[in-house]
């Protein structure tokens, strides 16, 4: 019967860690992005209505 070979077992696990990391730092990397992108259109148009309003 052939022994069980936990270094490689460790290894595999060490593998899938890291990359269900990478991918979740990705992910929040692409949420933040977006959520940047809002704050800037919503930043913008907030103040080009301020600046319609004060030339009235």
């Amino acid at each position: 019967m052939a022994k069980p070979n936990y270094a490689f077992e460790k290894r595999q696990k060490e593998i899938a860690k890291k990359k269900k990391k990478e991918e979740k730092r990705l992910l929040k990397a692409a949420a933040a992005g977006e959520s940047q992108q809002q704050d800037d259109q919503a930043t913008s148009g907030s103040n080009d209505k301020a600046a319609t309003n004060n030339d009235t």
